[in-house]
């Protein structure tokens, strides 16, 4: 990297990239995973000390008016151990970028916590501050308190072991010999596509447990090499590619009194995916999918017999989407759900819709005796996101802002955050008025926003500051993909955009078909197809933008992504070159036949049974065409998008004479939470952006 282009981003200490990577994309010192103790009096959370210290600390705060108080610090406690390779997959699952305590779990009163630290299983009363550990024989992680507090069980390796935390006795060691059978894990599928990063669960009276036991042997193996150091062996994992088998998932209730096992027999209907449980005071709640997700049944399970009841189907012509939060139980036995119903998600108690028509509901915050909180945007405007509470037989606003709500609800009291376009601040709010301290850095850029929609697209442009009016290329800086929104009233998520724009350009993120919150026909307009309705979407938000902005000069854009936005960004270039005249494509998926089960036959369906849907959007399959600059960035160490995407990708265009670039980060995974990387990958990008487009 030139020393001109260090000294034309103002790149030193205080640049906006290297603030962007000492904070983890400035979200250090931020209080996050809020959890409120059973009597609604204290919430408990984990914030670290700064805005550049990745090391979270445990912390509770009196809701009336006690104020703050620092349980544990982790760099007290002088652990000397190391986390697991399972507990790193689930940190990747989970896209954790910072240290010290990342998760934590309660007893039913949450006066009792538990986190593991290097491995280490710790148990700490919040009210003393105490901490204490639980002796294992191998690096441990994702420990559960019984309800009353008094047994552990946690993970050590592929075995789930139950712990007498007075004594230290073990009551339970589940594991076997195979190294392709764990118990108390969550299999990839489930960690990375469906939400669920926890393969065990505690009954009510805290006797039982419900535990997964997983067989990945029928899973093909892939083996990763870090080519930086061949002297090592290569890491075999096992990855359930498109069309290929997935790990063999069984749920089981293991009784600690008597030892014995009980099989749930969950999958007779032939579902393939176990997507969540939840065992609470009205039953033991599965939810479950088949292998098209057209089919998803709620299930009540019999955890002395085994058996299972199907108390509610639901099926759609494309998928039945999963909600975080749902389903749940209420007290007498009522059934929340989350369904498409004329034209848009709806909240549903007992298969009857609750929520407006028109609302797009996105998440369930709680569903318990106090009632059920959930969260929702209307259809014609998805870049907002409210706060609405199920009131008899519909439902009511709680907050409606011009921006996004966050909320944490517990013994019948509200907790929340909203985020807006118009500030970075956005404070956890008390129900007494106070904020929870934020340690955060405020961002060296400040985004200006316009926001732009024609009902199908929202669009975003950023231009830089104090612009004169005078022409700009473009830099489209889109995800464009399923499950993922760009576009939305938050300041934080416009922050690289804005450093960007400053560099002298016009940005532009663009939200097209199968982004969430538009409603079920929007959402669903890819299924058959991943690329060209979704990159036409781009192609017709770039013009929206255009012609509401004229300083945009569409004789010179470029479009940037990750992941999926890579995968968009290379198609872009490969495919319109009349509109995008370079591309930047961070870990792209370059053929889904190479991507996971869940997430891709989805939409595209079973490779064997629809290959031509596979043909049509890959990259790589057919003649490779390239007419326009385009670097390929990717993380030798990914997992989820493997390198060899943008390998094999990089072969057939140099097979067909087409010149490209490509940067491979040695050591990276899918996140690049490493400070010097982070913060030249943005340099890098712009330097390539800069001298590809046309001058």
């Amino acid at each position: 990297m030139t020393d001109e282009l260090r000294a034309s981003t103002g790149s030193s200490a205080d640049s906006f990239p290297r603030q962007y990577a000492r904070t983890r994309r400035l979200t250090l010192g931020t209080p996050r995973d809020l959890r409120m103790t059973a009597d609604g009096r204290s919430v408990m959370f984990l914030r670290s000390s700064a805005g550049d210290d990745p090391v979270n600390a445990l912390w509770v705060a009196d809701l009336d008016g006690g104020g703050e108080r620092l349980v544990v610090d982790p760099r007290t406690l002088g652990t000397a151990g190391a986390e697991s390779a399972a507990e790193r997959a689930i940190r990747e699952r989970r896209r954790e970028q910072a240290g010290g305590i990342t998760s934590f779990a309660t007893d039913r009163t949450g006066r009792i916590v538990t986190f593991a630290l290097d491995g280490v299983p710790h148990v700490c009363d919040i009210d003393s501050g105490v901490a204490s550990t639980v002796a294992t024989d191998s690096p441990a992680f994702d420990p559960r308190l019984s309800p009353d507090g008094e047994l552990l069980a946690h993970v050590e390796g592929r075995r789930l072991r139950v712990t007498s935390i007075d004594t230290g006795a073990t009551l339970i060691d589940l594991g076997e010999e195979d190294p392709n059978v764990s118990w108390g894990l969550a299999e990839f599928i489930a960690a990375e596509e469906m939400g669920r990063q926890r393969g065990h669960w505690w009954s009510p009276e805290g006797r039982r447990l419900a535990v997964c036991r997983v067989d990945e042997s029928p899973v093909a193996e892939w083996n990763l090499s870090d080519v930086a150091s061949p002297w090592e062996a290569p890491r075999t994992v096992r990855y359930p590619a498109a069309g290929t088998t997935n790990a063999a998932v069984s749920l089981h209730i293991v009784d600690l009194d008597s030892g014995n096992r009980t099989e749930i027999d969950w999958s007779a209907s032939g579902a393939e995916y176990l997507a969540s449980v939840n065992w609470g005071p009205e039953g033991l709640l599965l939810t479950t999918q088949d292998r098209s997700q057209r089919h998803l049944e709620v299930v009540l399970a019999d955890p002395e017999s085994g058996s299972t009841a199907v108390i509610r189907a639901i099926d759609d012509d494309s998928w039945v989407d999963l909600v975080p939060g749902a389903p749940a139980l209420l007290p007498g036995g009522r059934l929340v759900t989350c369904e498409e119903r004329d034209g848009s998600r709806r909240l549903c108690v007992d298969g009857e819709p609750r929520s407006p028509e028109g609302l797009q509901v996105r998440s369930v915050v709680a569903a318990d005796d106090h009632g059920v909180v959930f969260t929702a945007n209307p259809v014609d405007d998805p870049t907002v996101l409210h706060l609405w509470t199920m009131e008899g037989s519909g439902s009511r606003p709680v907050a409606q802002p011009d921006g996004i709500i966050s909320a944490v609800v517990g013994g019948g009291r509200l907790i929340t955050r909203t985020t807006s376009l118009s500030s970075h601040s956005a404070d956890w709010m008390l129900p007494d008025g106070t904020a929870l301290a934020d340690h955060s850095e405020t961002p060296l850029v400040r985004p200006e926003v316009t926001l732009l929609d024609d009902g199908w697209c929202s669009v975003a442009v950023l231009l830089p500051r104090d612009h004169d009016g005078s022409p700009l290329p473009v830099i489209v800086d889109s995800y464009g993909g399923p499950h993922a929104r760009r576009v939305a009233r938050s300041s934080a998520a416009f922050t690289s955009s804005q450093w960007f724009a400053d560099q002298g350009f016009a940005v532009v993120v663009i939200d097209g078909r199968g982004t969430p919150g538009r409603g079920s026909a929007h959402e669903r307009a890819v299924a058959g197809s991943l690329s060209d309705g979704v990159l036409d979407d781009q192609v017709r938000g770039l013009g929206l933008a255009a012609e509401a902005v004229p300083a945009l000069d569409l004789e010179r854009v470029a479009i940037r992504g990750w992941s999926f936005g890579g995968y968009l960004a290379a198609m872009a270039v490969m495919r319109r070159p009349d509109v995008f005249h370079c591309g930047v494509a961070g870990a792209p998926v370059t053929d889904w036949r190479w991507y996971d089960t869940h997430y891709t036959e989805r939409y595209l369906g079973s490779p064997a049974e629809a290959p031509e849907r596979y043909d049509a959007d890959s990259l790589v399959v057919g003649p490779a065409r390239l007419e326009r600059p385009l670097l390929l960035i990717h993380g030798l160490a990914d997992d989820n998008v493997v390198a060899a995407h943008t390998l094999l990708l990089s072969s057939a265009l140099l097979a067909a004479g087409c010149p490209h670039e490509v940067l491979p980060l040695v050591g990276v995974s899918h996140m690049t939470p490493q400070e010097v990387v982070a913060e030249n990958l943005l340099l890098h990008q712009l330097d390539f952006i800069r001298r590809s487009l046309p001058h």
